[in-house]
């Protein structure tokens, strides 16, 4: 866990790329994308079913580590609203589980945006709390602190002349409002999109200075992605 100043309050990323709200004692993650493999086993495609269980597994580990009581998801946590049904038995207790042993709100996406509550925990479409909007997708043109994920930011990185990929949170800062952020996809089985993307930069206008930053050691390390020329 590494310490973050952001939006005028203190967080901790952490390497798995979940955040940790310690005013509300809240751990936030993006993009679970639950069930993503089953999806594509439906059309062919036969990957091992067992993301959904890493995932979890991973998720249980953030939870232990940060002493978090509430979980805030942003968004595309199931990849399809019908993912639910064909969680496999283990994976399945696992959510059931950690739904009931934390105060658990989904926020819906657009990969389940008709997502039931049969798995525990309640739905919303967003959220404010604390003085944040928590919402899926970075809305264009909000001046209040945001977060959001939808994007999947990952940073190409240059490490003893290997040339790695890494998911990255990207944060649009613009002065006294404290800015807005797009955390990385924490499913296991997840793509990414290139940080510095105009996808990703657009959506966080009006920004005066757009960061990627990744939880290192004991450190965030910093790269600039886009100055206002102005």
């Amino acid at each position: 866990m590494v310490p973050l100043s952001f939006a005028n309050r203190q967080w901790h990323l952490t390497q798995s790329g979940a955040l940790f709200w310690p005013d509300e004692n809240a751990l936030l993650v993006a993009d679970l994308h639950l069930e993503k493999a089953s999806y594509f086993a439906q059309h062919g495609q036969m990957i091992p079913p067992y993301d959904s269980r890493e995932t979890l597994q991973r998720l249980a580990v953030a939870l232990r580590a940060t002493g978090a009581r509430r979980v805030i998801t942003l968004g595309d946590n199931f990849h399809d609203s019908r993912g639910i049904e064909r969680m496999e038995p283990e994976a399945r207790g696992m959510l059931a589980a950690l739904t009931k042993a934390f105060d658990w709100i989904w926020i819906t996406g657009n990969h389940d945006a008709t997502m039931e509550a049969r798995c525990g925990g309640t739905l919303a479409e967003e959220l404010e709390l604390g003085g944040m909007i928590l919402r899926h997708q970075a809305r264009p043109g909000e001046t209040r602190p945001e977060l959001s994920g939808h994007f999947h930011p990952k940073l190409s990185l240059s490490v003893q002349k290997r040339r790695i990929k890494r998911p990255c949170g990207v944060i649009g800062s613009d002065g006294e409002r404290g800015g807005r952020m797009i955390l990385p996809a924490f499913g296991a089985f997840t793509g990414g999109m290139n940080a510095a993307d105009p996808a990703i930069l657009e959506a966080l206008q009006p920004a005066r200075a757009i960061d990627a930053v990744v939880a290192t050691g004991q450190r965030i390390a910093t790269f600039p992605l886009w100055r206002d020329a102005a």
